[in-house]
């Protein structure tokens, strides 16, 4: 089965604010959504592909409702703290973090764990204490993971090599995985691969050769889970990663990336079409 994923980062955010939100108030920006989208959806049968859209926290509510009886469209959040709430313990004395049994009560069946984006804050707080040792990093990723899976929640967790990491990619990719995944129900994870060193205004592309590369080594190390493309799955690429067996599915964020800026329902339809072939 493929999978198809949507991280809307903080793609919320009005244009008189310094975000890209041309799509609607923020109040509705997650209704919008998956409004606009699951009627697209409806023609993909259910064991073909799934679709699970990452939220901000604040738009979970109003897109976990405006979901129908028959959507598509699975509700996820972007991260879960590393502690949670337990009958007889911690009953929420966790003051701007997101527990995960917080996310599911919200209605969410996924999250997002390792994005490069959260490995890079991790390390940033880290480095700030004097601690480099990137397997710090992995570790705590970890305890998310379990966390999430303790709630109930799947979990899309992230791995990716840096410009500086490319010549010990097998390694440092090899420890986020048997790290970040040690003591995990694999069964209730899918691995997205970021290459991080290729992503970004004026980054060359990774390429299909390399992508394959990836994707078979995740495999072999993880005993054959689900890989998706993190780096954007987008409409210039949607082929050529439909066209790599070892890719279970894909990543989008941004739809437009010139011009008016940002993430539009019908291209996202557009993208999906372009990667499933109809």
């Amino acid at each position: 089965m493929k999978h198809i994923f949507l991280n809307l980062k903080r793609f919320d955010v009005p244009v008189e604010l310094g975000g890209v939100n041309r799509l609607a108030p923020m109040a509705d920006w997650g209704k919008v959504i998956v409004s606009e989208t699951q009627k697209g959806l409806t023609g993909y049968e259910a064991n073909e592909v799934e679709f699970v859209d990452f939220f901000p926290e604040a738009h979970i509510l109003s897109a976990a409702a405006a979901r129908t009886a028959d959507s598509k469209v699975e509700v996820g959040c972007q991260g879960v703290y590393r502690a949670d709430t337990a009958v007889g313990g911690n009953f929420g004395a966790f003051t701007t973090n997101r527990p995960a049994h917080a996310a599911a009560a919200l209605g969410c069946g996924w999250t997002l764990i390792g994005h490069c984006e959260e490995r890079n804050d991790k390390a940033g707080i880290l480095a700030e204490a004097g601690v480099t040792d990137t397997a710090a990093v992995n570790r705590l990723l970890n305890q998310e993971i379990r966390a999430a899976q303790a709630a109930g929640l799947k979990v899309l967790y992230c791995i990716g090599e840096k410009s500086e990491e490319q010549e010990a990619w097998q390694q440092v990719l090899g420890d986020q995985l048997s790290i970040g995944l040690d003591g995990v129900d694999k069964s209730r994870v899918v691995i997205a691969y970021e290459p991080i060193w290729s992503i970004g205004p004026g980054k060359t592309p990774a390429d299909k050769p390399y992508i394959e590369k990836i994707a078979r080594f995740v495999k072999e190390q993880t005993g054959g889970l689900d890989v998706v493309y993190g780096g954007g799955l987008k409409a210039d690429n949607a082929a050529m990663l439909a066209s790599i067996a070892e890719i279970d599915g894909g990543l989008i964020a941004l739809t437009r990336f010139s011009g008016e800026i940002g993430f539009y329902p019908q291209e996202y339809l557009e993208i999906i079409r372009l990667y499933m072939g109809h």
